[in-house]
This record gives C-alpha cells, sequence and structure tokens, in this order.
C-alpha cells in the first residue's frame, strides 16, 4: 500500500489549474497554427492568427488565454494500492480554491443553479473518480468555459438511427451553437452507455489529444466524416465564416442498451483546456 498526503493533491491540482488555463496543450497549439496558415478565407485567416498572437502573450506574461477560466473539471484514476491520508474531495476543491484564488483566476461558480450567489473561490469542482490498478494517482484538471457548454446536446436515438442520422446530429449542434463557442470548436462525442455515461464520455473526449485519433479504425473514420461534415458549414473562425470550423471531432464510445443508442456532443472552444499529472 503506498501512501499520499492530501497535501500533494491539493498542492498538484492548484497547479494544474493554473498551468491549464495558461497554456494550451502543445498539440492543440500546432492545430490552431495549421489552421492559421491553411484558411482561405482572408478574415478567417487573420482572425486565427490573433488566437496565436493570444496564445503567446498568454505564455508570455503568465495570464491566462481565456478570460472564462471555467469551471473546474477534474478526472481521477486512483490506484486501488493507494491510501490517501485525509479527505479527498476536500483536498481537490482546496486545490481549486488554492489554484483560482492564489492563480488570479476568475471565479465563475455559483452556490445553487437557481438562487445563484458566486461562491467566491471557484469551487466546487465537478470530480469524476475512478479506481484503476496500481499505487498511483492520476489527475487531469479541464477547465471548461459555459460559452461553449452552453451549446452541448444529448439525444437518446434509438438502435434504428443510422451513421448518417447520428452524424447529423453533431453537424446540427454545431450548426445552432454557430458563434457561441468562440469558434473553431473542438468536439467531443460520447455514444453509448445510458444518458449520463454518455455526456461524460463526450466530456471525456475533449480530453484526448487532438493528435489521437480514436483507436478503433470504424470510429477514427467516423470522426473524419464528422469533422469535414462539420467544417461544411462554413461558420469558420469566430463566426465570421471560413473553412475552420471544427479543429477536431474525438468520439468516445461505450457499451449500450439493447433498445438505446445515446449520443452526446460536448462542445468546446478553440481554448479547450486540460492538464495531466501522475503522483
Amino acid at each position: 500500500m503506498r501512501e499520499i498526503q492530501a497535501e500533494q493533491i491539493v498542492n498538484a491540482v492548484k497547479q494544474l489549474c493554473i498551468d491549464a488555463n495558461r497554456v494550451l496543450p502543445q498539440d492543440l497549439e500546432s492545430c490552431i497554427h495549421r489552421a492559421a496558415e491553411q484558411e482561405i478565407s482572408p478574415l478567417g485567416k487573420s482572425i486565427l492568427c490573433d488566437l496565436c498572437s493570444n496564445m503567446d502573450a498568454a505564455r508570455e506574461l503568465q495570464i491566462p488565454v481565456c478570460q472564462d477560466t471555467g469551471m473546474a473539471v477534474v478526472f481521477a484514476e486512483v490506484g486501488q494500492e493507494v491510501h490517501i491520508d485525509g479527505n479527498f474531495e476536500e483536498a481537490v476543491n482546496e486545490g481549486v480554491r488554492r489554484g483560482y484564488l492564489d492563480g488570479l483566476l476568475r471565479c465563475s461558480v455559483v452556490a445553487d443553479p437557481v438562487r445563484r450567489g458566486n461562491t467566491g473561490d471557484n469551487t466546487p469542482a465537478i470530480l469524476h473518480t475512478r479506481l484503476v490498478a496500481g499505487d498511483k494517482l492520476s489527475l487531469t484538471v479541464a477547465p471548461k468555459g459555459f460559452g461553449s457548454e452552453n451549446m452541448s446536446r444529448i439525444k437518446m436515438f434509438t438502435p434504428s438511427a443510422t451513421i448518417d442520422d447520428i452524424i447529423g446530429f453533431v453537424v446540427e449542434t454545431a450548426q445552432v451553437a454557430g458563434s457561441n463557442p468562440c469558434p473553431p470548436m473542438v468536439l467531443g462525442v460520447g455514444i453509448g452507455g445510458d444518458f449520463e455515461k454518455c455526456a461524460q464520455l463526450a466530456k471525456e473526449a475533449l480530453c484526448r489529444p487532438v493528435s489521437e485519433p480514436n483507436g478503433d479504425p470504424f470510429y477514427a473514420e467516423l470522426e473524419e466524416k464528422m469533422l469535414e461534415a462539420v467544417n461544411a458549414l462554413q461558420i469558420g473562425p469566430q463566426g465570421f465564416g471560413g473553412k475552420t470550423t471544427a479543429l477536431s471531432v474525438h468520439i468516445a464510445q461505450f457499451p449500450t442498451h439493447i433498445a438505446g443508442l445515446p449520443v452526446a456532443v460536448n462542445v468546446g472552444c478553440h481554448v479547450t483546456r486540460h492538464k495531466n499529472i501522475t503522483i
């Protein structure tokens, strides 16, 4: 049995919150730079170049790459041979609290969904915990802004739905979103499970590197078809037209019931942030 102190978790989550908000994953940055080079719309190209300059400025000045520093979503894989000395959930939330306050990140969480009231420290986090083999603790912090989150959708298809129906739903979601999620978008698509599992799959798909296709060739090809169809909408960077409406589409799949075919689309903006550490 390996022991991990709660304070280690606090410090790790704090730094992940700060780093994820300041610097995008390298493969996503590279994808945006390529899009800027390949965009045929003059205005779209100019906007993408501005986004690249913004990423450089955030890195150099050590400030957030986007003013919406998001709600902290934390994925934790806890090894079964790990003993955490202290309260795990409290440690995660304390890490978020310190990260957002010490990192001067915007606090955007309200204490009650209807009565509102800002918590003042961006807690509580959305925490997904899974037990895995081994003696390590893996933490991924994915700050999620709500300009894009609000555009996300789920549909409970029946098994009679075709591949074209599924692609159509993804495309329709992007079309309805329009300029709201600050395109170019990153789309996470969950297929399978039940209602809540499907939505979680879509969120997890956003945390996969944009350079990494689905490991199943069938779904990798489906990702390509979805991306091509979404980009054919010509919404373009920030909604001003162009061929770069989405940077990537990632699918995460899971077994489902014989009577169901749930599909969820979690919309991410061009600032689709996530940072990981293994303790």
